[in-house]
């Protein structure tokens, strides 16, 4: 566990404003019709011509600068030739390296119209998020982030992923400790003054299960129905949970509502 000082909480800022403006630029061009190759490569440009590299791109051989993961493919889904169409959820997952640290997050977008059930599962993902976000703070465990989220996402009906969990974030993508999105209360590693961690709910209309696709990347849901993903950098302080990520600049046409 790594505790950041306020210099670098400021350079984890910029990085992440500028995956939020990245997110924003993909929100200007998404619509169905839409290949998703061609939605990485305004992502890549635009994040290199704002001084960023993008931070998914060769890690671990990722080939990709966005994670585009479309109805049931939960995560890590790699943008080919996919079509987005009418009544598809898009998860976007992007990440981006400023003046040496990283910024990661997530959006899930509804491509309308979608039935009301996958809207409801969306919603409810991203409420989860916030449900997780508010239990950030000092003195609390990891157990209260995740006991928080899956209350309220099993409460609703959907079940949440247990292989795939958020992660603390600085110099590198990746950072100790992992965050899951269950558990309980009281359990777990102590949130600490400083802490910067991802907290991003996988939630899936069916259950729980999750199988991995050949390409070593892709996470689809077993059941094969849709699962949402919703992903915010958290620090940690005395005071209050502080959200250094933003989806400020995301379309309005694309909010949650």
């Amino acid at each position: 566990m790594i505790i950041r000082d306020v210099e670098e909480l400021e350079l984890i800022k910029k990085s992440a404003d500028l995956v939020g403006k990245t997110l924003g630029e993909i929100s200007k061009i998404l619509k169905p019709g839409i290949i998703a190759s061609e939605i990485d490569k305004i992502a890549e440009e635009f994040i290199r011509d704002n001084g960023g590299i993008p931070a998914f791109k060769n890690y671990n051989g990722y080939p990709s600068t966005l994670c585009i993961s479309i109805n049931d493919v939960v995560v890590h889904g790699i943008p080919k030739n996919q079509v987005i169409k009418e009544g598809d959820i898009v998860s976007i997952d992007c990440g981006a390296f400023l003046n040496g640290y990283c910024g990661d997050y997530a959006y899930t977008f509804m491509i309308e119209p979608v039935d009301e059930k996958i809207r409801k599962l969306v919603i409810t993902t991203y409420e989860a998020l916030y449900k997780g976000i508010e239990q950030a703070v000092v003195g609390n465990r990891i157990g209260d982030i995740g006991f928080a989220i899956q209350l309220y996402v099993e409460r609703n009906g959907f079940s949440v992923v247990r292989e795939l969990v958020g992660h603390g974030i600085g110099k590198t993508m990746h950072e100790y400790p992992q965050i899951p999105n269950y558990g309980k209360k009281g359990k777990g590693y102590l949130l600490e003054d400083g802490m910067v961690i991802c907290i991003e709910p996988m939630i899936n209309m069916g259950k729980k299960e999750v199988i991995f696709g050949n390409d070593g990347w892709t996470v689809l849901t077993k059941d094969h129905k849709p699962s949402a993903h919703f992903e915010h950098m958290i620090w940690i302080n005395q005071k209050k949970p502080v959200i250094l990520s933003t989806y400020n600049y995301i379309d309005e046409k694309w909010k949650v509502k």
